[in-house]
């Protein structure tokens, strides 16, 4: 299904079933739009990136596998080792749309992921007279909208792509408290579920200007989105939250890749000219830790700027290539 060549495809077309334990009811519209256009697609600069992002064998394997399996997959790795393009791949490749894109901080919790209510906001407009023709006071769904999760948990028959970038920044309870979102593939909106006299809301979603229908206050989803985690290593996670997950390490590109990804980032002709920039992050990539953007940056100023002085361009090169881990005297 997913290759990680950054060419597009139907490949989802061969998704299998579900297993039986990880099939949901939610009800997708009658009519959806066709697959192009039922998302957002991806801005261009993202578009780029996506289809020159070149993933290993192994993490080939790993997508196709959480896919089948409709699992959330949990990529760890050094930063700049492509964890967030992957989601990027996944959504251009196969032609899912627009990335919904969750990033975690330290005050992050799970209901921001999944919707807000702003009930000051109609309190004002309560006490500012401000009602329909009818007389009533302005629908509910007006003050809602759907965070990144909770779109990507609405029914579809094709599921979006969901990036949970750096949990492992977040709260320790965050992973817990996701726990039953991602085993039951719901949740429930307590202000539209204590309704009486309506079960059907229109509210906003994570998708600038598109809205949803939500049916008795449950969001439930109909196809399990593809769900990309990201984890810097920075800490453990619950074993309870681990098994419901696919978990692969991303290794930093080897030689033959890295030249694959220079090329299809900068074109064959850059390469070339760059070599000496390439052999200089290879040598000190051997004794510490460097991301790959920071090679491809020190390629592009090598190759976009005039200079007649080799000593100034090698101390800029010197300056992109600083590694990760690198402490300046004091």
């Amino acid at each position: 299904m997913y290759r990680g060549t950054g060419d597009q495809h139907d490949g989802l077309d061969r998704l299998p079933a579900p297993p039986p334990w990880r099939r949901f009811d939610g009800a997708p519209p009658a009519v959806e739009p066709a697959p192009q256009q039922a998302a957002p697609s991806l801005p261009p600069g993202l578009v780029d990136r996506a289809k020159t992002y070149r993933p290993s064998p192994e993490v080939v394997d790993a997508v196709n596998a959480a896919m089948v399996l409709r699992r959330p997959l949990l990529v760890t790795g050094r930063p700049g080792t492509g964890k967030s393009s992957l989601a990027l791949s996944i959504a251009h490749e196969l032609g899912l749309g627009q990335v919904l894109h969750w990033p975690v901080t330290s005050r992050s919790q799970l209901q921001d992921a999944l919707y807000r209510y702003d009930a000051i906001g109609r309190l004002q407009e309560t006490n500012l007279y401000r009602t329909d023709a009818a007389g009533s006071v302005l629908p509910i769904g007006r003050y809602l909208r759907l965070g990144p999760l909770g779109t990507a948990l609405l029914p579809r028959r094709r599921p979006r792509v969901l990036l949970v970038d750096e949990l492992d920044k977040s709260d320790m309870d965050l992973p817990n408290d996701l726990l039953n979102v991602f085993e039951e593939g719901q949740f429930e909106i307590p202000e539209l579920a204590r309704l009486v006299d309506t079960t059907s809301v229109e509210v906003g979603t994570a998708d600038p200007g598109e809205t949803a229908t939500v049916e008795n206050g449950i969001v439930r989803c109909h196809e399990f989105p593809i769900v990309v985690i990201t984890n810097n290593s920075e800490r453990e996670f619950p074993s309870a939250f681990l098994r419901r997950c696919l978990r692969i390490n991303v290794q930093p590109p080897d030689n033959e890749t890295l030249t694959m990804i220079v090329q299809a980032q900068l074109g064959a002709e850059a390469t070339a000219a760059a070599h000496e920039v390439i052999a200089r992050f290879r040598a000190l990539r051997r004794e510490s830790e460097l991301a790959t953007d920071q090679l491809l940056n020190a390629i592009y100023l090598t190759t976009s700027v005039d200079t007649a002085d080799p000593a100034t361009m090698s101390r800029l090169v010197d300056g992109v290539l600083t590694p990760l881990t690198w402490n300046p005297p004091i």
